[in-house]
């Protein structure tokens, strides 16, 4: 190990205190998707008082940010964070079932947690400068702020403005979330494509729908109305939910979710609803999967809105692509993680988990993690294991949108073990059992540590070794056919704006003070 590279280990030790609490900080704002205000704001100040250039609201992004530090010409290197959470998980960092001080259950909580994710790379970032200045290592760090990963929102839109175009390698951090995907680097099958969008049914002319001359007055409450945007969504619904069988042949993972944005504006009269909205996430291994279920969604959109006496419109949230394997740089970080280590849960840690196995009735158990935490795993065993239940011609799994940056520069993607609990047998732990582990610090700090070391002596390894640079460089223009715009190279599918403008979940300000979008149910004096 070299020196700048020993020094970017001891950085990461010498700031352990901050970022755990950072990580407590972006936690406790809980922020969804789109709407990361605050933890973008605070990520912004940060790094101008670290020295970096910042560019706020990125490629038309409010939430989003683009930062960078130059020590001279040299590599370029790019990291990132990321900072949304999940409506509906709104948990406290304690060992019992509790939303975070004065909110609700159905405000946003963080899930992977994301609150980890960006400041482990964050803490990889500030080590990697600190070693660069001391060593007088020539280069540039690029870090940027993604918001609405959990909707695959930011990195598409930053791809197709060429906001990762002349890295010279990317590291891609996220606590483990599945097995065998646990201390690990992913070797050949990368995350795959995903489509989402959200169609609007709107019903502005609901009297057209059953017009009758003999009426007196239009308006009157015994006319006949269109049914409304509500019906044409509730069509629209059930429609795909019935014909899902039908979208796609029944090999290669994929799956179909959605979410209600919009319903009809919650009037009660009898007149029709205006206008409703519905998000769909298409998560598919391939582009022509994802196109194929557009295709039947269009037409389920077209006749529930024709049903209804409604028009519908479709507004794209986001077209991601599938992930493109560099084995260079799934090397090079491995090597690093090796070198780090597995991270550790002490007794402290362990003390909080049979404390919830406690609260939940459970057995407490001596040694209540999973062992899978404290151990390595090689990425081609890792990847033995995955292909267990692929088929051979599926050559991406899994949803992220990491997988647009691969296709910009040489991309290594690799997970870090967070806290997870052992299960009686038959048991399933609630939730928010997860949730809570991720944002109590004797729990979570682990992760962080481990991954920023990892990513800070993946980076200075990358800066120092120009054969490295080259073999990953190399590698990235045979998969691509020469590099971007090469002939194997999938460009961009990004052709529509930012999707921000939607009613999208979020924290509101009222008369009645600072609350989720989906008020805290009175509390009937005593």
């Amino acid at each position: 190990m070299s020196a700048a590279q020993t020094s970017a280990q001891t950085f990461v030790d010498t700031i352990r205190a901050d970022l755990s609490d950072w990580t407590a900080r972006i936690f406790s704002f809980g922020e969804t998707a789109w709407r990361e205000y605050e933890s973008a704001a605070w990520y912004v100040d940060l790094l101008r008082e670290q020295g970096f250039s910042v560019e706020e609201g990125s490629a038309g992004m409010p939430t989003a940010f683009c930062a960078e530090w130059s020590n001279g010409p040299g590599p370029v290197i790019g990291m990132y964070a990321e900072y949304d959470a999940v409506p509906g998980n709104c948990q406290a960092a304690t060992t019992r079932r509790e939303p975070r001080e004065n909110l609700s259950y159905e405000a946003g909580g963080h899930t992977d947690p994301h609150s980890a994710l960006g400041i482990g790379s964050l803490g990889g970032l500030l080590a990697t400068r600190a070693a660069m200045e001391r060593h007088g290592i020539k280069g540039t760090l690029r870090f940027t702020g993604e918001p609405a990963e959990k909707v695959r929102g930011s990195k598409p839109i930053h791809a197709a403005q060429g906001y990762y175009d002349g890295l010279d390698g990317m590291f891609s951090f996220h606590p483990f979330y599945m097995l065998p995907m646990c201390n690990t680097v992913r070797w050949d099958t990368h995350c795959g494509a995903a489509y989402s969008m959200i169609y609007r049914f709107i019903c502005d002319q609901p009297e057209a729908w059953g017009r009758s001359d003999d009426a007196p007055i239009p308006q009157s409450h015994s006319a006949v109305r269109a049914p409304g945007a509500n019906d044409a969504l509730m069509t629209m619904y059930m429609a795909s939910k019935a014909l899902r069988d039908s979208m796609l042949t029944h090999q290669g993972g994929w799956s179909i979710s959605e979410a209600i944005l919009t319903a009809g504006q919650a009037t009660a009269d009898n007149l029709p609803a205006g206008l409703a909205e519905i998000q769909y996430m298409i998560r598919v291994p391939t582009i022509a999967m994802a196109e194929q279920v557009t295709s039947v969604l269009d037409r389920n959109a077209a006749a529930a809105a024709t049903m209804t006496g409604c028009r519908y419109e479709r507004h794209w949230v986001s077209k991601s692509r599938p992930g493109l394997a560099n084995h260079a740089m799934a090397n090079l970080v491995w090597g690093s993680l090796q070198a780090v280590g597995a991270p550790r849960w002490d007794e402290t840690a362990r003390t909080v988990a049979r404390e919830i196995q406690a609260i939940l009735g459970v057995e407490v158990m001596e040694a209540p993690f999973i062992d899978e935490m404290e151990q390595l795993i090689a990425p081609q065993d890792a990847e033995a294991i995955l292909r267990r239940d692929l088929a051979p011609s599926q050559l991406n799994s899994t949803s992220d949108d990491y997988t647009d940056m691969s296709w910009h520069a040489p991309t290594a993607r690799f997970y870090i073990a967070r806290p997870a609990l052992k299960a009686p047998p038959g048991y399933t732990y609630p939730v928010w059992v997860a949730n809570a582990l991720g944002g109590i610090p004797a729990t979570i700090d682990p992760t962080v540590l481990c991954a920023a070391k990892t990513l800070a002596l993946s980076a200075i390894r990358l800066l120092e070794d120009e054969t490295v640079r080259a073999t990953a460089r190399r590698e990235f223009n045979e998969r691509t056919g020469g590099g971007i715009g090469g002939s194997k190279w999938t460009p961009p599918l990004c052709d529509y704006s930012p999707p921000i403008h939607f009613r999208w979940p979020e924290y509101v300000t009222t008369a009645r003070g600072r609350d989720w979008w989906i008020p805290k149910p009175s509390t009937p004096e005593a």
